[in-house]
């Protein structure tokens, strides 16, 4: 193997896209996390040589299509990150995960003589089908991480094809129909073509064909704005009526999914009381909606991932009983312990089934989901989809001689995303229940369930990986003494539940409490934080 490493994505230099040196010690090691690796941009071009070099080889043992998405999707513009997709659209197997935190983790001199380990390790196939296809969201470092990437192939000679500016969702359905060409139509163009035809067809199933109410969708000043507008583009111009917000400015500052999500506060600009509002985060993967009271308060009334998630559930129980197929098909309903209780509740007392939980992060709930005929996931934070199995889809196909709840429910399954969580998708699907139902959101927001008061606060810390939990993530079993101390306090306070859990992106632990009052979940939630940071 004769190969030169490019000295500007090297720990030693790990030149930046402003041009500038940021070595990085070799004590220093980086693990490949619930989004791949992610940091400050200028401590990735060295990572993204050696994830794009990785995913390269993953094609050649596969003999498939792998994509890279470079995206630090919520997280503030100064950060990103790099992430590997499996051939079928999927997260990255866990197994090559301790492949790429190995990988990035050597120094400069030992990296050649590993790779070399690596490929013999390894079983290199036929590489006729190899490639690796990567995207960018619109921070400034993305194209510069993407040619340390296109370096990073090249050490394996595979070819390597940028598809510019793309969701983090668009990337996923680019790698999946590369390598299974049923799955929809080729291109940014097919991603519009599938889900647009899906949206028309379940909305001529309508019942009630009103005129579109306004929806405001705050873009999160990130790729999901460009790329929403060709979405509405392809769709026709009766069915939607949308204002764009935060189309273009500095990513995810006081905008977007998570802020809205985390401060239960309308991102700037303030939205106007009654109207339907949504938003997106950075990379267009997360979903959440909300509407205000008061025009003049910043404070609104929120519809997070719990509330799509049990939206979608009971719209396909409905429809499964109705078409006569409920006893025929699995299905399961995935969810974490961000999950709000009423949400829970609801699930197993209302549409009968127990929901499941599972650790944060989106490959644990998709691997969960697609145990069932249908596997329902969302997470708190707005990020869901729905798996559907090969069963399924035998028994539901859509056509002139199907009855119309099978009709719907294959148009609503092709409207779906299901290789991940699909922001754009997930809303035209929220969009026709709606529509469907004929409910407003506040009717959405009170007809299903109310949640229980809740706070949810980021604490900034020096060493995440200090704060470990048990595998539910709903206790902390180290440092100890800090489980004891939550537990003292929901006790005192008499509140339902509070946790604190390290994040799988930033450099924080993130704490929940829960309570049947507001005033309580607030304090309590402070309390925990506090905990947190008196021990950092």
């Amino acid at each position: 193997m004769t190969m030169s490493i490019d000295e500007r994505f090297n720990r030693r230099s790990n030149i930046d896209h402003n041009g500038q040196s940021n070595p990085l010690d070799d004590t220093v090691k980086i693990s490949y996390g619930t989004a791949g690796f992610r940091e400050k941009a200028e401590v990735l071009p060295f990572v993204a040589l050696r994830v794009g070099y990785l995913a390269a080889l993953r094609s050649r043992v596969l003999n498939k299509a792998i994509g890279l998405m470079i995206t630090a999707s919520h997280n503030p513009q100064c950060d990103n990150g790099v992430k590997i997709v499996d051939p079928n659209g999927e997260m990255l197997a866990s197994e090559w995960e301790n492949h790429a935190t190995m990988l990035v983790s050597i120094p400069d001199d030992e990296l050649l003589r590993e790779m070399k380990k690596l490929e013999e390790t390894l079983q290199l196939g036929d590489a006729k089908e190899a490639r690796v296809i990567c995207a960018v969201d619109t921070r400034p470092s993305g194209q510069h991480l993407a040619d340390a990437a296109k370096a990073g192939a090249a050490l394996c000679n595979v070819d390597f094809e940028f598809l510019g500016l793309l969701t983090t969702p668009q990337l996923h359905y680019a790698v999946r129909v590369q390598n299974d060409p049923a799955f929809g139509p080729p291109g940014e163009d097919g991603y519009y073509t599938k889900i647009g035809t899906a949206f028309r067809q379940f909305y001529e199933l309508l019942p009630n064909k009103s005129s579109p109410t306004l929806l405001m969708l705050d873009c999160a000043n990130g790729v999901g704005a460009p790329k929403a507008r060709k979405l509405f583009d392809a769709l026709p111009k009766n069915l939607m009526e949308v204002d764009f917000k935060n189309e273009v400015g500095e990513l995810n500052h006081e905008c977007g999914a998570d802020f809205v999500k985390i401060c239960k506060q309308s991102p700037v600009p303030t939205c106007i009381e009654g109207v339907r509002c949504a938003s997106l985060d950075g990379d267009a993967d997360r979903l959440v909606y909300f509407y205000s009271k008061n025009s003049e308060s910043k404070n609104v009334i929120l519809l997070d991932g719990d509330k799509i998630a049990v939206l979608f559930a009971k719209f396909l129980i409905e429809e499964l009983k109705e078409a006569k197929v409920f006893d025929q098909l699995t299905i399961g309903i995935v969810q974490t312990a961000y999950a709000n209780g009423a949400s829970s509740a609801y699930i197993k007392n209302q549409l009968g089934v127990d929901p499941i939980f599972v650790p944060t992060g989106v490959k644990h709930l998709h691997h969960e989901a697609m145990k069932y005929d249908i596997g329902v996931y969302f997470e708190a934070n707005g990020h869901g989809t729905i798996c559907f199995s090969d069963h399924f889809k035998s028994l539901i196909s859509g056509g002139e001689t199907s009855s119309p709840p099978k009709n719907r429910l294959y148009w609503f399954s092709q409207l779906i995303n299901e290789v991940v969580g699909d922001a754009l998708a997930d809303l035209l699907a929220v969009e026709l229940l709606l529509k469907y139902y004929g409910w407003t959101v506040e009717d959405w927001a009170n007809k299903l369930y109310h949640d229980a008061p809740n706070i949810q606060i980021k604490v900034p810390v020096t060493d995440r990986s200090i704060f470990q939990t048990t595998w539910d993530e709903t206790r902390l079993i180290a440092p100890l003494g800090l489980q004891d101390k939550i537990d003292h306090l929901v006790n005192e306070l008499g509140a339902i539940r509070a946790f604190a859990r390290p994040s799988g992106t930033e450099k924080t632990v993130r704490v929940y409490a829960e309570a049947e009052d507001a005033e309580v979940a607030n304090k309590l939630g402070e309390k925990v934080a506090e905990i947190i940071r008196n021990f950092n």
